[in-house]
């Protein structure tokens, strides 16, 4: 009878393990729809993830441009109610457009080092008629993604998400501290609350099974909140301000077409292509743990340029994927992208109801800094996985180190291009361009017969 009873609960353990490896792949399935009581906060967690990047980009043109508070406010609102809609139709589709993977949309930080000049001395009009040209321009490029693919080959893509997720670490240990600008940056209590919420992230992502090991930066940013929260680090006042429902205004701002400007934005746009190829690559490969296919990669950067052009419109800028996400998607191991569609609808309610979005822009830096850097690294070391799929050999070996070399040093002696015209300057600043540059150059350049025999030739190099 007691062999019985073994033999019985061996059987019931091993089943237990089927059901969890069942749900494990399934949740690695992009087209899986999990119960919603799972969907709901795994979609608030993507939101809780990118919320606060995504209104920082107009409080700072807003700053540069010397807008009215209630101007500030409707930029906001316009960044998540856009957010929301370019997140749905990057994880739904509409035809040829969208990836149809787990990708949230948001405000674009690369562009705000071209868009401040500009702002601040021709206006808004003239940032938002860039960017509508900008965007038919990124479009173009997803149009005639499979006769473009041969600049993006696994070494270039691979690069492209290795540099992401090491050029967004410096804005994660920002957060750390407290964010760019506090006063009290690197505060104790700010370096603790980040630790916190890092150790219980990784504790929940790593020793816990099913839904609390998937939610694990969630209940990270949570834990966070409710020990902030008796020493007064959480500020509400922003909610009490906020009004409770506001619809979007297209044209409220207005377009202008300057030709400086238009030139400025849209080559920003079409180097952008780069890190969106990158993200969306990141993506299937973190999540889905396959390589994007072309028709993902051709839809989801022209929805990428076409909701670019729809932000100008209605008063928001450029639109990207938001690597922040392409790291949750690694480090949480759910792929589906109706999760992702459920966040993209929580961003449209926050641009229609204005409070909503103040309440979760009362996060601590510090807190959402714990998470990011787990985030971050996870975008990185996406990079490298996608990189396993290109042969080390002394051509590719080449193509990623210098574009690593050019990327992080570029950023860190800006005096070698002080003399530049102020938008080749830019570029150069932005590390990730020339990085990206380079890798393709170089692929092209670089013959591909000594890729062939390098193996054989020099395995060590």
């Amino acid at each position: 009878m007691n062999q019985d009873t073994t033999a019985a609960s061996r059987h019931s353990k091993e089943e237990c393990r089927l059901h969890v490896n069942e749900n494990d792949s399934r949740l690695r399935d992009i087209d899986y729809f999990p119960p919603l009581r799972k969907a709901v906060p795994l979609g608030i967690q993507h939101v809780l993830a990118m919320f606060v990047s995504n209104a920082a980009v107009p409080l700072i043109i807003a700053g540069a441009a010397g807008l009215s508070g209630a101007d500030t406010v409707f930029l906001v609102q316009m960044a998540m109610f856009v957010a929301g809609i370019a997140t749905l139709v990057q994880t739904l589709g509409i035809g040829p457009l969208g990836a149809r993977l787990p990708i949230v949309m948001g405000t674009s930080f690369g562009f705000v080092p071209v868009m401040i000049p500009i702002a601040a001395s021709q206006g808004l009009p003239a940032v938002f008629g860039g960017a509508l040209i900008g965007g038919l321009a990124m479009a173009v490029v997803g149009v005639f993604y499979k006769r473009l693919s041969v600049f993006f080959p696994p070494v270039v893509s691979g690069t492209f998400v290795l540099l992401i997720g090491i050029l967004l670490l410096p804005v994660g240990f920002a957060y750390v501290g407290g964010g760019v600008g506090a006063e009290d940056f690197g505060a104790p209590h700010h370096l603790l609350l980040a630790a916190l919420v890092f150790i219980v992230t990784v504790a929940f992502h790593q020793f816990c099974r099913g839904f609390l090991s998937e939610a694990a930066v969630l209940i990270g940013i949570l834990v966070g909140c409710a020990v902030a929260a008796p020493f007064g680090l959480l500020d509400f006042s922003k909610v009490a301000d906020a009004s409770w429902f506001q619809l979007p205004v297209p044209f409220e701002i207005g377009l202008s077409f300057d030709p400086a400007a238009i030139l400025a934005i849209t080559l920003m746009a079409v180097v952008t292509c780069a890190e969106s190829i990158g993200d969306i690559s990141g993506t299937a490969i973190g999540g889905a743990e396959r390589e994007a296919t072309p028709r993902e990669l051709s839809g989801g950067v022209m929805a990428d340029g076409l909701s670019s052009s729809f932000a100008a419109l209605f008063g928001a800028f450029p639109q990207i994927s938001f690597s922040q996400n392409v790291g949750l998607v690694a480090l949480t191991g759910v792929a589906s992208r109706f999760v992702v569609a459920i966040g993209g609808g929580f961003l449209v309610l926050a641009g229609l109801i204005p409070k909503l979005g103040a309440v979760v822009s009362a996060i601590p830096a510090a807190v959402l800094g714990g998470a990011v850097i787990i985030m971050f690294g996870m975008i990185a070391s996406a990079g490298v996985k996608m990189l396993s799929h290109a042969a080390f050999n002394k051509r590719n070996m080449l193509i990623v180190g210098v574009s690593l070399a050019v990327a992080i040093g570029l950023p860190a002696q800006s005096g070698l291009y002080a003399g530049a015209p102020d938008q080749i300057g830019v570029l150069l600043e932005s590390g990730l361009i020339p990085g990206a540059l380079v890798s393709i150059v170089l692929n092209l350049i670089l013959p591909k017969a000594a890729d062939e025999s390098a193996k054989a030739d020099d395995p060590a190099f």
